[in-house]
């Protein structure tokens, strides 16, 4: 039993380990070369947690060889524009200027109810209304409307606006305080104890989000038990 344990968490923590090298990315939007690594590092690290007859290096040669080839084609496909294009493929224009460009559809297999599918996901009702629409090598389709389907903005309408959008960072999650981005916003316990003070707070243990933004507008989210 112990030797099931520690081998699966071995195998869990080294993909872990090498998943985060390939970066951040959602599974609808991995590269052709990822998503066959994923498969692969899937199928190889079941084999050694199930069958304990295998040694758990022979699981782990081959899972390691693995995440090394990737990171050299990720490295590859950054430095050399050519192999890039070879092995993640080039974006297609499907749409251009309102018109569907067949011979693109059909050489990157998209039936044109799948077109019209993910028009309609993006809120395009008629390809009439796209003035581009890019198949990305991840599978994702990028619509640029045209301008005068496009909504109308201050800027269009010479309005001047007020920039105020600020990026709340977070001083408490879930009871648990952030010192670091209280030293980034330059912020003390004194400044806290009083945000918690003008809520009826006691204590941060009891607040289950508190942000404050650039403006120095603050947010405080209770926890339920301490409502």
């Amino acid at each position: 039993m112990l030797t099931a344990f520690f081998r699966t968490v071995i195998l869990y923590l080294l993909l872990m380990a090498g998943l985060r090298l390939t970066g951040k990315r959602q599974l609808g939007q991995l590269e052709p070369t990822e998503l066959v690594l994923m498969m692969l590092l899937s199928d190889l690290a079941a084999v050694p947690m199930q069958d304990f007859g295998i040694p758990l290096l022979h699981g782990l040669v081959p899972i390691i060889t693995l995440l090394a080839l990737s990171t050299l084609i990720s490295a590859l496909c950054y430095h050399h524009i050519r192999f890039r294009d070879l092995v993640c493929g080039t974006p297609a224009i499907v749409i251009r200027e309102g018109v569907i460009q067949q011979r693109e559809l059909a050489r990157n297999r998209l039936t044109i109810d799948e077109l019209l599918e993910e028009l309609r996901l993006q809120g395009v009702l008629s390809p009439a209304q796209v003035k581009y629409a890019v198949l990305e090598t991840g599978g994702q389709l990028s619509v640029l409307l045209r301008a005068d389907c496009q909504p109308t903005t201050p800027q269009q309408m010479k309005l001047p606006v007020k920039d105020d959008v600020h990026l709340p960072m977070v001083i408490v999650s879930d009871g648990h305080l952030l010192a670091k981005n209280m030293e980034k916003l330059h912020l003390d316990e004194k400044w806290l104890h009083k945000q918690l003070k003008q809520h009826a707070i006691q204590d941060y243990k009891e607040v289950f989000l508190l942000t404050v933004d650039g403006q120095g507008t603050v947010e405080v989210i209770k926890k339920e038990a301490a409502r």
